[in-house]
């Protein structure tokens, strides 16, 4: 559907969910993938899994918390393949839904450093290669917790609201120079987010069998006017779209895939 033979991606957080679904979808239209991400088994199992069907991905186990691993992670890529053209902040992790009294410390750190300062590290390193380029697209993963605070916890929704803030911002200091940055919004998709959140933050694990849906599985179909969850390769439709040239004047954007949550 849309011309990205060629290209060169990194997506954070590409080994698991979301991510994955993106990563397999940019190598399925041609695009040499580059996953960064802190699972390693997982990681190693997508990038093998990408080249068992003739797709081109490569894992760097990467911690975004981390300036220098990211900044690695992205210049391993130019190495490799001499070009940057797609950069998918997607690393995230989930709250549990806590609210502000009960958020610690070390939780609002750890949220924040995956979902807010791990974006901007990569923004920072991907827009570095792309600005002399003149060319390049940076995609962000917010959240319809980003858009409301009625959807997730304190931390997860702070996080993805500032998500999309730095989205703006730099639209607006830097698209006159043939870079894009846009983010997407998922609503309620089909993923073990919780269960990877607690294999990542094994201290906050005791509160992502809690919330919304615990309970009653079936109790987000009464926010949802689609009534279903989405699908992780919904939401990488909505990024292959971005990342293609026939979104080259959208910039600033916010792309919700919800099944009308927000609306």
């Amino acid at each position: 559907m849309f011309d990205l033979v060629g290209k060169v991606a990194v997506i954070t957080g590409g080994e698991s969910g979301i991510g994955l679904a993106i990563s397999r979808n940019l190598a399925a239209a041609g695009v040499k993938v580059v996953i960064g991400g802190i699972l390693q088994e997982a990681g190693d199992k997508a990038a093998a899994e990408i080249a068992a069907v003739g797709g081109e991905a490569l894992f760097i186990r990467t911690d975004v918390r981390s300036q220098a691993q990211v900044e690695h992670l992205v210049q391993s890529a130019v190495e490799r393949y001499g070009k940057l053209d797609i950069m998918v902040n997607n690393a995230g992790v989930f709250d549990g839904f806590a609210d502000v009294l009960e958020t610690t410390e070390e939780l609002w750190d750890q949220i924040t450093g995956i979902n807010l300062k791990g974006c901007f590290f990569g923004c920072q390193a991907a827009l570095k290669r792309m600005l002399p380029n003149g060319t390049g697209r940076i995609i962000n993963t917010s959240s319809i917790g980003g858009l409301t605070g009625k959807a997730d916890g304190a931390s997860y929704t702070a996080s993805k609201f500032a998500v999309i803030g730095l989205t703006r911002q730099m639209a607006s200091s830097h698209s006159e120079s043939g870079v894009t940055f846009n983010a997407v919004c998922p609503g309620v998709i089909a993923t073990d987010i919780r269960g990877n959140s607690a294999a990542i933050l094994p201290s906050a694990a005791h509160l992502m069998n809690r919330g919304v849906g615990a309970a009653d599985p079936e109790a987000y179909k009464k926010s949802i006017p689609a009534r279903r969850k989405g699908t992780a390769d919904e939401v990488a439709a909505a990024v292959l779209f971005l990342a293609s040239d026939e979104a080259s004047y959208i910039t600033g954007h916010s792309l919700v895939v919800d099944g009308g949550f927000v609306c």
